[in-house]
């Protein structure tokens, strides 16, 4: 079966991604695509790298994080190993946006509050003073 590759502009329209991107997880040594000429071709082994690439950026893991992922499952084709770095990198990751959950939590119920002085003041601020 003959590999199937995709240029650099149906890559970016199949993952939503700009051509600087691509370019950028390249230079970072993330994507590996085949040359032609002045054309970038990438497998279904680039394809499948940029989609994990891109959920590992939306769940929040750096790029050196990724690339760690990455290089283990090139090393090593035991999935189970592979699983066991990313669950124990991904339990990080939750407790590290939980608690900049409950950090936002407390910033806008402290805004909320602040605003509700601020605009307790102002309506009053606002109300014709009685004759003196």
């Amino acid at each position: 079966m003959p590999e199937e590759f995709k240029t650099i502009r149906e890559m970016c329209a199949a993952f939503s991604v700009t051509p600087r991107t691509l370019r950028f997880y390249e230079a970072k040594e993330l994507l590996f695509p085949q040359r032609d000429g002045q054309h970038r071709l990438f497998t279904r082994r680039d394809q499948a790298r940029l989609k994990l690439i891109l959920r590992g950026k939306r769940f929040g893991f750096s790029l050196e994080q990724i690339r760690q992922l990455l290089e283990m499952y090139d090393r090593d084709d035991s999935e189970l190993k592979q699983l066991r770095k990313t669950y124990d990198i991904a339990q990080e990751r939750l407790s590290d946006m939980e608690r900049q959950r409950a950090e936002l939590a407390d910033a806008i119920s402290e805004l909320k509050q602040d605003l509700e002085w601020a605009a307790d003041v102002l309506a009053h601020a606002d109300r014709p003073r009685a004759a003196e």
